[in-house]
C-alpha cells in the first residue's frame, strides 16, 4: 500500500481517537498534511483555535511565519514539506500538552514518521524536541546543531511562536537552523 493510503488510513484511525481527555474538547483531530514523500518534515507542538477549526496544522500566524520561512531559506512550499504536531487535539486554552496526551499521541506521530521517512525532521520547540530526542534537555542548548535518531537527522529549533514573540534574534537563529535542514536534505548549492 502506498505511503499517502497509509497515512489516510492512519488519520481516519486517528480522526476516531478518544485515548486522552482531549477528545472531548477538540473541534476535529489536527493529524498533519503535505507530500507524504517528503524529504523534509516538520513536528510542532499542538494545534491552536485556527488548526482546530481548519483541521489543518500552523495555519495560524505561527503557520504564516513558517511558510514565509519555508519560502525564503528553502524555497519550498508548505505542500513540498510534510507538516505534523505531537499533540493531534487542541489542549484547552492552548496550554501546554500534558504528559499523558503526549504519550497517547506518540504512536500516531511515530508512525508518520516511520511512514514519511523524511531525511530531516525540523523539531519546532521544547515538546516535539524532547519527545523525539528523547531528552529534558531544553530548546535552546539542543538548536544549533542535528542529531541522528535512526536513518533520520533532526534539527531542532524555536517553535515559531517564539519567533514572534522574541524578535530578531530567535528569528535569526530559527534561519540558520533551517539552512542547516536545507543542508542536509541536499538542497544547497
Amino acid at each position: 500500500m502506498a505511503t499517502g493510503s497509509r497515512l489516510v488510513e492512519l488519520a481516519a484511525t486517528a480522526a476516531g481517537c478518544t485515548r486522552c481527555p482531549l477528545a472531548a474538547t477538540r473541534t476535529q483531530v489536527v493529524f498533519g498534511t503535505g507530500d507524504p514523500d517528503a524529504d523534509l518534515m516538520f513536528v510542532g507542538e499542538a494545534p491552536g483555535r485556527e488548526e482546530d477549526l481548519q483541521g489543518v496544522p500552523f495555519v495560524g500566524r505561527s503557520g504564516q511565519l513558517l511558510d514565509r520561512l519555508l519560502v525564503e531559506e528553502l524555497g519550498l512550499g508548505r505542500h513540498q514539506v510534510y507538516i505534523a504536531n505531537v499533540v493531534k487535539c487542541r489542549p484547552p486554552d492552548n496550554r501546554d500538552p500534558r504528559p499523558e496526551e503526549i504519550t497517547a499521541c506518540r504512536p500516531y506521530l511515530e508512525e508518520q514518521v516511520s511512514l514519511i521517512a523524511p531525511k530531516v525532521v525540523v523539531t519546532l520547540g521544547n515538546f516535539a524536541t524532547r519527545l523525539l530526542l528523547d531528552t529534558d534537555q531544553g530548546i535552546t542548548k539542543l538548536r544549533g546543531a542535528a542529531y541522528p535518531v535512526g536513518d533520520v537527522q533532526l534539527v531542532p529549533t524555536f517553535h515559531p511562536a517564539a519567533a514572534l514573540r522574541g524578535g530578531g534574534v530567535v528569528l535569526a537563529q530559527m534561519r540558520a537552523d533551517l539552512v542547516r535542514a536545507k543542508q542536509l536534505i541536499g538542497l544547497a548549492s
